[in-house]
């Protein structure tokens, strides 16, 4: 029997996260911040539609798409997680836009949603972004800043511009943290 704590989510090792990603840097930043609180869950990486745009643009998609991800991996399972990056408009940036990432946390009633930090990226990425329609990884590429067709598999454009100083995982588990603070954990 699972023994239950005030959310009445189990505390024992049947506890399943069904991750809304089959990308290996979202799981393990994920992961990485759900273990404090669920030391003994299971996580299981399963695909799981935004029914957004590839590049989300603004923070009202953003949302939806980690939002939809999160119910479209809830089944058979306590919670599901997902995270979703997207453009959002930033009034006196430099370009107009920064980069953030979104998570969804969804317990089959409810859904806490947390935002990690944003970055402004290089001006010729977000214009290939916002006015050409390019999805974020072939962006990068078409600006010449990294040869690799799947940059959100790896270390991410936060990488690249910060030299490997913080990578996509790092930029990804505050967005986790923050959805864990409505849950009171």
């Amino acid at each position: 029997m699972t023994r239950q704590n005030q959310s009445g989510l189990g505390c024992d090792a049947a506890l399943v996260i069904r991750v809304g990603s089959l990308n290996p840097v979202k799981l393990g930043a994920i992961r990485e911040v759900m273990r404090v609180p669920f030391p003994l869950a299971r996580f299981v990486p399963v695909p799981a539609p935004s029914e957004v745009p590839d590049q989300p643009l603004g923070l009202e998609e953003t949302l939806r798409g980690a939002k939809n991800r999160a119910r479209n991996a809830f089944a058979d399972c306590a919670l599901s997680v997902a995270l979703e990056s997207g453009l959002i408009e930033v009034p006196g940036s430099n370009t107009g836009y920064m980069n953030l990432t979104a998570c969804a946390i969804y317990d089959g009633r409810e859904m806490y949603l947390g935002l990690g930090p944003a970055f402004e990226l290089p001006p010729d990425v977000t214009r290939l972004v916002v006015e050409d329609g390019l999805e974020l990884d072939p962006a990068v590429r078409r600006a010449g800043l990294t040869d690799n067709e799947r940059i959100g598999y790896a270390q991410g454009i936060i990488g690249i511009l910060s030299g490997g100083r913080v990578t996509r995982m790092d930029y990804s588990r505050p967005a986790v943290s923050m959805a864990l603070v409505r849950m009171g954990r």
